[in-house]
């Protein structure tokens, strides 16, 4: 191990005391931070308008200040993209993570805080090596090479003839500001890790990194996928061990991870291999896998986000109840709201997670709020789709590249079920038996659909439609929406996405 892995890695475990301490005392520590959120929000417009000055309890504290989404915010978010400050958070807001979600075409403009920076996202990027260094691999050689991380792209704020400001992915918003050591510790250079363009930055990336000492990487599952195999292409290697022979943990998060982890241990044959999911999103870093033998995320509670869950039977009311953590429940849905470093006052985040361990507090991600089938009762969440499509790539010896599925509506004497578009990255030997398993296993993890199935009562067998390789790639390109932090929709309530990529398919082959 050289010296100044040695020395990093030092630095970073001494940081394990202090997540112990929140892990032993959450409740004392959420506190702490609401009292210290509100007294620095008392001069802002929105904590004037509010009475922050008259909050003095969590009652009062959910009184005065109502659960909110983007559309709730944007009036102030507006006001700080045109140049005003001390709106929502006292100290001067100059980046935005633009974050156009799934479920709309419109962008959301997230404003980021240098608190958050620091004390938050920052500090997460910390932890998640804290943990690596002291849970997952005490021996780690990390630092004796670089990490590659898959970002966005930034760009001037246009609203704002004040080129001050400025708008990108939350990773790119994290790349441009952080401090000068870890730039020498990163792959690729700033110049092509921000760049527009995702095709022609896909190919500089893999000419650049293949170059360099790998032996971390940083991104989204799918685009991952993409980076390998393009660098496996310009190399004509039949192996990633002849890139980076040192590479040694994959740290990913925005997707869930089992669907692709066949195929990320056939990219990446190595020995000893780890994989650390992490939960980071535009409004802030959120949970981190803690533990080398479960997939559970710890939830970290000393970032500047006070946390509420609102159980999902009060999500859709005009004015839900929310449970602090002390209220929570093993294994229910929540959705999250949080209150931030950056302004973002009882923000629903659109995810929904359920505590898997209440002490310490763990979570796992289990869906988003808009992203579910529910056409006929059988509530499908995106934890169902995963689990299920996991499975009978399990037992069929194949594996993913990519999915969506929705629902197939009710039409004459015909019944209603479930549409399912897959890219395999290897397909299954028998496609009726892969049917069937991914049938079997969502009516195992969800009652209302096994129910909505029993005799093909409400729903018939699901429908799978096996796509070419890249037509994923090809969607998203249509859209606009190539790039690290965009996301294939997995569940959608609606037809829209399986029409639009049936659609494009037709028109190709015709």
């Amino acid at each position: 191990m050289g010296l100044i892995n040695s020395f990093i890695t030092w630095v970073m475990r001494k940081r394990i005391h202090q997540i112990e301490l929140f892990m032993k005392h959450p409740h004392d520590v959420q506190r702490e931070h609401l009292e210290k959120l509100l007294k620095a929000g008392r001069s802002t417009a929105f904590g004037i308008r509010h009475g922050f000055n008259d909050i003095h309890s969590i009652d009062s504290f959910k009184e005065q200040i109502p659960v909110s989404d983007y559309q709730d915010l944007y009036p102030y978010i507006d006001r700080i993209l045109k140049g005003e400050q001390n709106i929502l958070w006292p100290s001067e807001i100059i980046w935005f993570a633009k974050s156009s979600g799934t479920t709309s075409a419109r962008s959301k403009y997230i404003p980021v805080s240098q608190d958050a920076l620091e004390e938050c996202h920052f500090k997460g990027g910390k932890d998640m090596l804290s943990l690596y260094f002291n849970n997952h691999n005490p021996d780690s050689n990390l630092f004796d090479g670089k990490g590659l991380a898959i970002g966005g792209s930034n760009q001037i704020n246009q609203f704002n003839n004040n080129e001050k400001t400025y708008c990108g992915d939350v990773s790119a918003v994290i790349m441009k500001n952080l401090p000068m050591w870890v730039q020498f510790a990163r792959t690729p250079s700033l110049e092509i890790a921000l760049m527009d363009e995702w095709e022609s930055k896909i190919e500089k990336m893999a000419l650049a990194t293949s170059e360099e000492n790998v032996t971390s990487i940083t991104g989204v599952p799918t685009w991952t996928i993409l980076l390998i195999n393009k660098i496996l292409e310009l190399r004509q290697a039949k192996d990633i061990r002849e890139i980076w022979p040192n590479l040694e943990v994959f740290f990913h998060g925005a997707v869930a991870f089992q669907p692709y982890q066949k195929l990320f241990e056939e990219l990446i044959p190595i020995p000893g291999m780890n994989y650390v999911e992490t939960y980071n999103a535009s409004e802030g870093f959120f949970g981190i896998q803690d533990q080398p033998d479960s997939k559970d995320l710890l939830l970290m509670l000393d970032y500047g986000i006070y946390y509420e869950f609102i159980p999902m039977d009060e999500f859709e009311n005009e004015h839900p109840s929310t449970l602090q953590l002390d209220e929570v429940e093993l294994n229910k849905n929540y959705a999250v709201v949080i209150t931030t470093n950056a302004g973002l006052w009882r923000y629903k985040i659109g995810d929904t997670v359920r505590f898997t361990s209440l002490d310490p507090f763990r979570i796992r991600i289990s869906g988003r709020t808009k992203h579910f089938i529910n056409a006929f009762g059988e509530e499908v969440i995106i934890e169902n789709a995963e689990a299920a499509i996991t499975q009978a790539c399990e037992l069929t010896h194949a594996s993913i590249d990519n999915f969506t599925a929705g629902p197939l509506y009710l039409e004459g004497n015909k019944k209603g079920g479930h549409e399912w578009i897959i890219e395999f990255g290897q397909k299954p030997k028998e496609m009726d038996r892969f049917i069937n398993v991914l049938d079997e296993h969502l009516r195992k993890l969800n009652s209302d659909y096994d129910a909505k199935r029993y005799k093909d009562l409400a729903l018939q067998r699901p429908i799978v439609h096996a796509v070419p390789q890249g037509t994923f790639y090809q969607w998203m390109k249509k859209r606009g929406k190539l790039g690290g932090q965009n996301k294939v929709p997995r569940l959608s309530n609606h037809r829209e996405y399986l029409e639009d990529i049936l659609s494009m398919l037709k028109e190709r082959s015709a």
